[in-house]
């Protein structure tokens, strides 16, 4: 068995079962590996930017690891701005990555790179295979911290592939388990959401399903503000999905929709900021004196501290929880807009619907109809 089918075998055993790749010269025998196993999935994408954007909508979907092909530095520098949404998205990534043979790379082949630069740039976790024997071990580390909503990238040497390993496959030890907040600081949490002008900024898995119910009880027994980040990985519309009020791009219309909130709680998202600097405005929207306090990062354990947040709130189960109405707007007709577009898609969007907003600019017409509609 070499290094490559050590790899397969690795990814395999730990339930990752699907790879979207654009492979090179230098992936050859790991491709060879993946086509001796049917059980692994493998898609081929014409473009190495297409290559990490369905794997960051096939993590954020399912919740499973995705797993990417892709070839030499060049590849990886094409993927790179996917990744970067990836990340942000905390979508749990493992990126095989293909470099040349080891004594290949002091004679700086035309597509050689500062591999490990371009990869360390964006990646959580890094490790670089040399050896056929090392592979397995390092596949399943790889496959662990993507396990936690990270972007983890094995650089798999062609030598490394193609060398007899010498090893077994090593099924990946599950996630380290995450953080929780001390239950005085949730405690003193639930109290501050009971008073004027308070909120709580929710994200990841808070935003749809199980967790945004239980959001949207939080703030309906608090009394407090529900609002969700302008950039949200995955969020469910249509008509009975819970109501948010969702923070914009621009900067002034962030500031006018936080004006009277006094202090935010953050539960899996991170504190507003402006997405880029203006001469003469401050970097943040909250109004001066607002009070932040970050109860639970995002890559601590959301929904085990949304619960006990809940619990500590008092939430059982009666909170009437606002929630988006059927609100179906006319039709615009004449030129191309945002607002055309919104109103179409607003109409369109079935009960459950997923949405990712990937249209910044272009998204304010387009979510004042679907994002923003009359609640229930």
């Amino acid at each position: 068995m070499n290094g490559a089918e050590t790899l397969v075998k690795t990814l395999l055993a730990s339930d990752v079962t699907v790879c979207f790749a654009n492979p090179g010269t230098s992936e050859m025998h790991f491709v060879a590996a993946l086509d001796t196993h049917p059980e692994m999935r493998c898609i081929l994408c014409l473009f190495e930017g297409n290559v990490t954007g369905a794997a960051d909508g096939f993590a954020r979907m399912s919740g499973n690891v995705a797993g990417t092909l892709l070839h030499l530095g060049p590849g990886f520098a094409n993927a790179w701005a996917n990744i970067h949404n990836a990340r942000k998205a905390q979508s749990g990534m493992v990126n095989v990555v293909g470099d040349h043979a080891g004594y290949h790379l002091k004679h700086d082949a035309p597509l050689q790179s500062d591999l490990d630069g371009v990869v360390g740039s964006i990646s959580h976790f890094t490790r670089r295979a040399t050896d056929a024997s090392m592979v397995g071990r390092l596949g399943a580390d790889a496959i662990q911290a993507a396990r936690s909503g990270q972007i983890a990238t094995l650089i798999l040497q062609a030598d490394a592939a193609w060398s007899e390993s010498g090893a077994t496959p090593i099924k990946s030890p599950q996630p380290i388990a995450k953080h929780r907040p001390a239950a005085a600081r949730i405690t003193a949490a639930a109290k501050a959401l009971t008073r004027p002008g308070a909120a709580m900024l929710v994200g990841g898995a808070t935003l749809f399903g199980a967790g945004a119910e239980l959001a949207g009880q939080i703030a309906t027994r608090t009394g407090c503000r529900l609002l969700a980040p302008f950039f949200a990985p995955r969020m469910e519309f249509g008509q009975g999905a819970v109501a948010f009020e969702a923070l914009y791009y621009p900067e002034d219309m962030n500031a006018e929709l936080l004006k009277d909130i006094s202090s935010i709680t953050l539960v899996g998202e991170n504190p507003p900021v402006n997405f880029f600097a203006y001469p003469g405005k401050p970097s943040t929207p909250e109004a001066p004196g607002c009070t932040i306090d970050r109860l639970c990062h995002s890559d601590w354990d959301v929904l085990g501290t949304l619960q006990a947040l809940a619990d500590a709130a008092g939430v059982d189960g009666t909170e009437i929880v606002p929630r988006i109405g059927l609100d179906v707007p006319d039709i615009e007709v004449g030129k191309l807009t945002s607002d055309g577009i919104g109103r179409a898609l607003a109409r369109a969007l079935p009960d459950g619907a997923i949405v990712v907003n990937e249209a910044v600019t272009a998204s304010q017409g387009i979510w004042k109809a679907i994002r923003n509609p009359a609640c229930v």
